[in-house]
C-alpha cells in the first residue's frame, strides 16, 4: 500500500517516530509536514533523537485563524493527494493538520486512518474537540488508544470502524525513557535539582490568546511553590511579551526555557515534583512517567488520568492548583494505554485495508 501521512506538531512527530519505521517496513509512506507548528531546529531534534523520517514534503503553512489555516492546508493537500494517489491517508490526534488531512482525503474518496481516535473532552468550545469529532466521522479506520476512547466511538455509532490498538506514545516513552532518565544536563541548564521543581507548559489558545486568562495563567505560575521550569512555546512567548508578562514571570523566579526536544523535555518531566500543563500530550506523558499532573483546564480528553488520581483539573485557579499539589497521587496507576506495542497493531490494522 501507499500511504500519505499528514503531521503538523510536536506530538505528531513523536507518534510518527513510533509508527513510520514499522509502517515503511511493510508499505510505502510519504510524510507531509504542514508546518502548523513550524520550528526547523525542533523538527531536526526530533528527527535526530527519535529517528523520525525527515518529511518528504513541507508545506510551511502556519498562522491565521483555525479556519484560515485549515483552509490553506486543504488547498495545498488536495492537489498533492491527486498527484500521489495514495491508497490511504494517515492522520494523528486532533490538530488543524489532522482535520485538513482527513477532510481532503475523504472528499477525494481516499480512506482515512485516524490514530488516537475516540478521544473526547466533551467540550466543543475547544477547537481540538471539533477536530477529533469531525476526523473520526470521516475516517474509514479508527485506531483507539484506550478502552474509554473505543466506548466513545461505539456510543457515536462508529464501533464497526473502531479498533483498540493502544497508545503509540507508550511505545516511544518506553523506548526513550532510559536515555532521558540519564540526561541530567537538562536539569543543569534549568538550574534545578531532581524532585525539587515543577515543570510547566502552556499553549492552549483559550489560555494564552485571551489577555484576562493569560494574566491568570501568569498569576498561577507565580503562586505555586517553585521553582517552576517553563519551556516556552513560541506562540505563548509572543503573547506574554505583547502583554508585558514575560518579564513578570522571569522576575518572579520562573525559569523560562526555549522549546525543548523530546529527550530534554522528558528528562525534566521524569525528575519533576509535578507537572503543570494545559497540554493533552503532557498530561499523558506525566501519567506514563508516574509524575503527578495538575491541568490548567476544566476538561480533559485523557479522563483515565483524572479517574486514577494522578491528574487534577484546576482551570486557572491558583488556589486550586496549590491545593492539588499538596495531594499525593493515589499510588495506583492502571495500564490504560497499552503495552508498548501499539505501533505494530497500527500497522497490522492498516494492512487489513489492503485485504
Amino acid at each position: 500500500m501507499k500511504l500519505v501521512t499528514v503531521i503538523g506538531n510536536r506530538p505528531q512527530f513523536i507518534k510518527a517516530a513510533a509508527v513510520s519505521g514499522p509502517l515503511r517496513a511493510a508499505h510505502e509512506e510519504l510524510l507531509v509536514h504542514t508546518g502548523q507548528h513550524y520550528d526547523d531546529e525542533l523538527s531536526t531534534i526530533f528527527i535526530e533523537e527519535l529517528g523520525v523520517p525527515r518529511p518528504e514534503i513541507q508545506l510551511e503553512i502556519s498562522g491565521g485563524s483555525n479556519s484560515e489555516q485549515t483552509a490553506r492546508m486543504i488547498a495545498a493537500l488536495a492537489p498533492l493527494l491527486a498527484e500521489q494517489q495514495p491508497d490511504a491517508v494517515l492522520v494523528y490526534g486532533d490538530t488543524n493538520s489532522t482535520l485538513a488531512g482527513a477532510l481532503t482525503a475523504a472528499q477525494a474518496n481516499i480512506p482515512v486512518v485516524h490514530v488516537e481516535a475516540g478521544m473526547r473532552s466533551f467540550d466543543r468550545t475547544m477547537p481540538e474537540e471539533l477536530n477529533r469529532i469531525l476526523t473520526d466521522h470521516c475516517s474509514e479506520l479508527l485506531l483507539c488508544p484506550s478502552q474509554v476512547a473505543l466506548a466513545n466511538l461505539q456510543n457515536e455509532g462508529l464501533g464497526t470502524r473502531a479498533l483498540l490498538v493502544g497508545d503509540v506514545m507508550v511505545d516511544v516513552a518506553e523506548l526513550m525513557r532510559p536515555r532521558a532518565a540519564a540526561n541530567l544536563a537538562a536539569l543543569d541548564v534549568a538550574g534545578v535539582a531532581a524532585g525539587e521543581y515543577l515543570l510547566a507548559t502552556a499553549h492552549r489558545a483559550a489560555n494564552v490568546d485571551d489577555p484576562a486568562r493569560l494574566a491568570l495563567l501568569t498569576e498561577l505560575l507565580l503562586a505555586v511553590p517553585g521553582p517552576v521550569v517553563l519551556p516556552l512555546h513560541p506562540r505563548t512567548r509572543a503573547r506574554l511579551e505583547s502583554a508585558g508578562l514575560l518579564a513578570t514571570l522571569e522576575g518572579g523566579g520562573v525559569r523560562v526555557l526555549p522549546p525543548l526536544g523530546y529527550l530534554d523535555f522528558t528528562a525534566l518531566l521524569l525528575n519533576a515534583r509535578a507537572v503543570l500543563t494545559d497540554s493533552g500530550g503532557a498530561q499523558k506523558e506525566a501519567y506514563l512517567a508516574g509524575v503527578q499532573c495538575v491541568t490548567m483546564r476544566d476538561t480533559t480528553e485523557w479522563t483515565e488520568t483524572v479517574h486514577s488520581g494522578w491528574n487534577s483539573l484546576v482551570d486557572l485557579d491558583a488556589a486550586a492548583a496549590i491545593a492539588a499539589l499538596e495531594l499525593a497521587p493515589s499510588g495506583e496507576r492502571p495500564d490504560c494505554y497499552g503495552d508498548g506495542h501499539a505501533a505494530d497493531a497500527v500497522v497490522a490494522a492498516i494492512s487489513s485495508l489492503a485485504a
